[in-house]
């Protein structure tokens, strides 16, 4: 249990989560920001929204997966810049790749409790994450070479210099290899599939179950108060649109359309484009403190964290690492499965998700029906480092909503870990 109670204000606020490419073709809606960008727009619309003083806050913690803009060094402290945040106000990057939003609040909790760097005059805490999945192609073995005239300073390298055979590396693609296990991560997801007998009917089944509860939520407003709307300036266009939905929800899924997808990763494998996560843009934020700062600043707060939990496994499971995780997490709130009422399991490969729903249900107790009924990743996508926390802002939101008691946010992460977060509403 933990000794004071640490609480996450009413306002938290993510963006949209926006495909990196429309119709695999073009650049992507949020191209055009980039990591640092997005986390300040998700801490610029909480701070505002929860009515925090500015003043008051003295740390920011922002989670970040993968370098993916010339600015991407400066992580949060650069969304702390583009989050209006006094420059006096130091920032932290945590990175836990697809946990890295969870780890910002696992942190701050910690911070808050531990009281070395706790600041009464400046008692409260933005934790969030960020991730532009704009990967970059990376160029290699070039160090110390002239490019045209001279080394490039503070700016582009031009390709036409470059020689014939220069080496360069797709970053998004290579990331998602695990050289410890020897496979990418969507193999993983079929290695839990072979090792759960899990057929590829189940795993669209769950696809598809995925983004009907997504529209649903959608159609029916339930992203409506954390979500803060994106104006973005298309190419050639006169006047912005405004982003408010997350783009990857389908109007016209079916099953019968997600059958005659191909396998995406082995052949015969049962992970298709149609029962894995998107690849998308977004950023989530919240504030932090302690609940008796909260009473005293005269702020609202949603939810209690009550339990954390990470823990390792096998790097060619890496998906199953939500399991030991949410069992340490219940073990610190001191309350069993059957307790928790609402789930946010990132669905980072639907047989990943199958598996740890499973062995949540016999070996936790927690009832499967609880997990995702507003959808997940294969309908809302996955930006690594902003996943956590934005997960934690919507199970805060429809605990509330559904006046429900216990909720658990929980992902797996590449190189064979998990991460779990138990909230309770205030």
């Amino acid at each position: 249990m933990m000794r004071e109670p640490v609480v996450i204000m009413d306002g938290a606020k993510r963006t949209p989560r926006a495909d990196i490419l429309i119709n695999n073709r073009e650049p992507g809606l949020f191209s055009r920001f980039s990591t640092n960008q997005l986390g300040g727009m998700a801490i610029k619309a909480t701070v505002e929204s929860s009515g925090v003083d500015p003043s008051k806050i003295g740390h920011v913690i922002m989670g970040m997966a993968q370098h993916s803009h010339r600015d991407s060094i400066y992580a949060a402290r650069g969304m702390a810049w583009h989050g209006g945040i006094d420059h006096s106000v130091p920032a932290l990057t945590v990175a836990r790749i697809c946990g890295s939003g969870a780890e910002s609040v696992a942190v701050g909790t910690e911070m808050l409790l531990a009281g070395l760097r706790y600041d009464e005059a400046r008692p409260f805490l933005v934790v969030g994450g960020a991730e532009s999945m704009q990967y970059p192609f990376c160029l290699y073995n070039y160090r110390g070479k002239k490019v045209g005239e001279a080394v490039q300073k503070y700016g582009p390298v031009d390709t036409k210099a470059l020689e014939a055979g220069t080496h360069l590396q797709d970053m998004l693609l290579m990331s998602l290899y695990d050289p410890s296990a020897q496979m990418s991560m969507a193999n993983t997801a079929e290695e839990l599939g072979r090792r759960y007998k899990i057929t590829r009917a189940e795993a669209d089944e769950f696809g598809y179950r995925s983004q009907v509860n997504a529209k649903a939520a959608r159609d029916a407003g339930w992203f409506d108060a954390e979500t803060v709307s994106v104006d973005v300036v298309a190419d050639g266009a006169a006047a912005p649109m405004t982003v408010k939905h997350d783009t990857h929800i389908l109007d016209d899924v079916s099953l019968a359309k997600m059958g005659r997808l191909p396998a995406a990763f082995e052949a015969g494998g049962i992970v298709t484009a149609g029962n894995a996560s998107a690849v998308v843009d977004g950023a989530g934020a919240m504030i932090l403190g302690k609940e008796r700062d909260a009473e005293q600043a005269g702020l609202t707060p949603l939810v209690r964290v009550v339990g954390i939990g990470t823990a390792g496994c096998d790097p060619r499971i890496m998906g199953w690492g939500p399991v030991p995780a949410a069992e340490k997490a219940l073990a610190m709130a001191g309350i069993k499965g059957e307790q928790i009422e609402h789930v946010e399991l990132n669905e980072a490969f639907a047989p990943q998700a199958l598996a740890v729903i499973r062995d949540w249900r016999d070996q936790l107790g927690i009832d499967p029906a609880t997990v995702n009924p507003m959808g997940g990743a294969i309908a809302l996508g996955h930006p690594l480092g902003a996943t956590g926390a934005i997960l934690t802002v919507t199970c805060a939101y429809a605990l509330r909503r559904k006046q429900e008691r216990y909720g658990l946010v929980s992902m797996c992460i590449g190189g064979g870990q998990g991460i779990a977060l138990v909230l309770e509403r205030v």
